[in-house]
């Protein structure tokens, strides 16, 4: 038993069996094809439980990577503290087989120092997610978003600080236009901590990234991570017909309102849902396979409310390749 009263947690022995490892850029890092993120459902106001029992199954299936933030919760701080808490109760003794990763770059805690891209706020802000998860070092420390007010010397210098501190042992971008990150690379390379990953907005319906991000990341060498790849759930069979009452669209989510839900919108999602239909797919699965596509993409960074859903973004690895005629008929719908 474990001390809280609930049985003690044994990994599934098969768990590295099925899941696909994808070499992250110039490195000697390997990521799952799919990563779990703990954007939502892991807060101090969720059910500690049942993230437990989220995080527990996606490492049964060979999830290693859990991708955290500082802010994630709400409230900001709590899904560190909770992700804390399934280490000490489940993981202690596998956390050489996970990959951690936390950010920092919005807004945390009052006065000038709690947000954006100084030295001294990413140094403070790493310290306390440590000390929120009970770590030593997260594998992957990112800057969250790109900060115009800093120096992007100065900003690029603290990442490579904390790698020389122990604090991380690598590091990486997120929401950095192509310009952006290629600068942002150069300085890195130039200290001698390169930029492991970067982690962009990219989904069928954001596919911004393949303009010039994609093809940056490729020239310098940079792995990436996509979030949203089901942008925000709008890419699966959920509101094929119209909108549950228990989903994120009918609540008080602020990421996902039914005004988004346009005619035009649906009109597509129908389209793709009877394409991956014919793939022998669910919608989400073929979202999954989509962002994964020809191997630009490292991983594809799910979140989840429940098991199915991991069991569903898993079981897209299964039927993974496109044929150049479902990509043009994709392409067709998506460009209509």
């Amino acid at each position: 038993m474990g001390e809280n009263g609930t049985m003690a947690y044994t990994p599934n022995g098969e768990r590295y069996g099925t899941m696909k490892y994808n070499t992250c850029g110039r490195s000697g890092l390997k990521l799952p094809a799919v990563s779990l993120g703990l954007w939502h459902n892991f807060g101090g106001r969720d059910v500690y439980e049942n993230g437990r029992t989220l995080v527990r199954h996606a490492f049964d299936l060979g999830i290693t990577h859990f991708d955290l933030a500082n802010n994630y919760g709400p409230p900001p701080g709590s899904a560190e503290e909770s992700f804390g808490r399934m280490l000490r109760d489940d993981f202690s003794a596998y956390r050489d087989e996970m990959v951690i990763s936390t950010k920092a770059g919005y807004y945390m805690w009052p006065g000038p120092y709690g947000d954006r891209g100084s030295k001294k706020y990413l140094v403070s802000s790493l310290d306390q997610s440590l000390k929120r998860m009970g770590l030593d070092y997260v594998d992957i420390f990112y800057h969250h978003r790109p900060d115009a007010d800093t120096p992007l010397e100065e900003t690029m210098g603290a990442l490579d600080l904390i790698v020389r501190q122990g604090k991380a042992l690598y590091v990486g971008l997120s929401n950095y236009n192509a310009e952006q990150a290629r600068a942002a690379s150069a300085i890195l390379k130039s200290l001698g901590t390169p930029c492991l990953i970067h982690q962009p907005r990219y989904s069928m319906f954001a596919r911004q990234p393949e303009e010039r991000l994609l093809g940056v990341l490729e020239e310098e060498g940079i792995g990436s991570i996509a979030y949203s790849p089901l942008a925000k759930g709008m890419l699966t069979d959920r509101y094929l017909h119209g909108i549950p009452a228990d989903s994120r669209a009918a609540g008080q989510s602020v990421f996902l309102k039914p005004e988004e839900l346009t005619d035009e919108v649906m009109g597509k999602v129908r389209k793709l849902n009877e394409i991956a239909l014919q793939r022998g797919q669910k919608l989400s699965q073929m979202a999954v396979a989509w962002v994964l596509r020809g191997g630009r993409v490292t991983s594809a960074l799910i979140g989840a409310s429940k098991t199915s859903q991991i069991d569903d973004a898993v079981q897209a690895l299964a039927q993974s390749d496109f044929s150049r005629e479902e990509l043009g008929r994709i392409d067709a719908i998506l460009q209509s």
